[in-house]
C-alpha cells in the first residue's frame, strides 16, 4: 500500500490531470485544507486500488468524476467545503464498499432522485449533504438501503478504526451542535446530516429503521407533518435536529424511550401540546423547544409544556 498525504498544508493551484494515474499505485490520496482550484481530474485507472480519496477543504470545482464508478475499493469520500457544482452523484451507489460520503458544503443541487441500483449504498454508514442546495423529498429509495446503519450488534464485532497500521482516516463531524474533528472513524460510528438545504415534504418513517444511527440532522429545511413515531426504534441515538423546518403536531412521548440522547434540538418549528416527561427529557432546557407556537417558559419547573393554541 502507498499513500499520498499532502493534507493541512498550503499548496495551490491546479490538480494534474494525471493525479487519477496514482491510483494505481496508491490507496490514500489525502489533499485536505490546502489552495487547489480548477476541476477534480476526471480519470482514474480501471482495476485500481484506492480506499480512500479526501479533497475537503480546497477551491474545487465542476463535476464529480464519473470514473469513481471503477474505484471498486473506495471506502472514503470526502469532497466536502469545495465549490463543486453537480446533481448528486446517484451511481456511487453502486460501489460497495463506501463507507463515508462527504459532500457537505458545495454547490450540490437539485433533486436527489431515484436509483436504477437495486440496493444502493448498503455499506454506507455516515452521509453529509449539509450545507447545498439539495431539494424536493428526502430520498426514501437511499434511506431504505443503508443497512450499515440497521441492527448493528455492538456486542459480537471487533471495535475497530478505519484504515490499518500504518494509516488511519479522519474527519470532520459536526454533531451534538458541535463541530467534532475524528483523528480516528470507530467502525461502529452512523450518521446522516442533510442539515440546511431545501427538502421538503414529510420525514419518512423508515428513518426508524436505521436503529443504529448516532447521530441525525434535518435542520434548517422545510419539512412538514409530524415527527414520525417510529423514531422511537433509534435506541442508540445520540443526538436528534429537527430544527428550523415547518414539523406540526405533538411532540411523540415514545420518544423518551431514546436513553442515550444526549442533543435534541426541536427549535423553530409549528409543533404544540406537551414536552413529554421522563428520562433524558428531563435534562434539555427550554433552548430545545423555542420559537414554536405558544411556547410558555417554565424553566424552573419539570413540567415545561408547549401550550396549545
Amino acid at each position: 500500500m502507498q499513500i499520498l498525504d499532502l493534507s493541512h498544508n498550503n499548496f495551490g493551484g491546479m490538480l494534474p490531470h494525471c493525479l487519477g494515474n496514482f491510483s494505481k499505485d496508491h490507496s490514500v490520496l489525502n489533499l485536505r485544507r490546502n489552495q487547489f482550484h480548477d476541476i477534480i481530474p476526471q480519470k482514474f485507472l480501471k482495476g485500481n486500488s484506492i480506499r480512500t480519496l479526501d479533497f475537503n477543504g480546497n477551491q474545487l470545482e465542476g463535476l464529480v468524476p464519473r470514473s469513481l464508478i471503477i474505484c471498486r475499493e473506495l471506502e472514503v469520500l470526502d469532497l466536502g467545503n469545495n465549490k463543486i457544482n453537480d446533481t448528486f452523484p446517484h451511481w456511487l451507489g453502486a460501489l460497495p464498499k463506501l463507507q463515508v460520503l462527504v459532500l457537505r458544503s458545495n454547490n450540490f443541487h437539485g433533486h436527489i432522485g431515484f436509483s436504477k441500483i437495486k440496493s444502493p449504498f448498503m455499506s454506507l454508514r455516515i452521509i453529509d449533504l449539509a450545507h447545498n442546495d439539495f431539494e424536493g423529498d428526502l430520498p426514501e429509495i437511499y434511506l431504505r438501503s443503508l443497512e450499515a446503519t440497521m441492527n448493528i450488534d455492538e456486542g459480537n464485532m471487533t471495535r475497530e478504526y478505519m484504515g490499518d497500521d500504518i494509516y488511519q482516516d479522519s474527519m470532520m463531524v459536526t454533531i451534538k451542535g458541535s463541530k467534532i474533528e475524528f483523528v480516528k472513524i470507530l467502525n461502529t460510528f452512523t450518521t446522516i446530516d442533510f442539515s440546511s438545504n431545501k427538502f421538503q415534504g414529510v420525514i419518512p418513517e423508515c428513518i426508524g429503521n436505521l436503529n443504529s444511527l448516532r447521530g441525525l440532522n434535518l435542520s434548517h429545511n422545510y419539512l412538514t407533518g409530524h415527527i414520525p413515531l417510529s423514531f422511537k426504534i433509534l435506541k442508540i441515538l445520540e443526538s436528534l435536529d429537527l430544527s428550523s423546518n415547518k414539523l406540526s403536531g405533538r411532540i411523540p412521548q415514545e420518544l423518551t424511550s431514546l436513553t442515550f440522547l444526549e442533543v435534541l434540538n426541536l427549535s423553530q418549528n409549528h409543533l404544540t401540546g406537551f414536552i413529554p416527561q421522563g428520562s433524558q427529557f428531563q435534562t434539555f432546557g427550554d433552548d430545545s423547544y423555542y420559537g414554536n407556537p405558544r411556547y410558555v417558559d417554565f424553566h424552573y419547573r419539570r413540567d415545561v409544556q408547549l401550550m396549545k393554541y
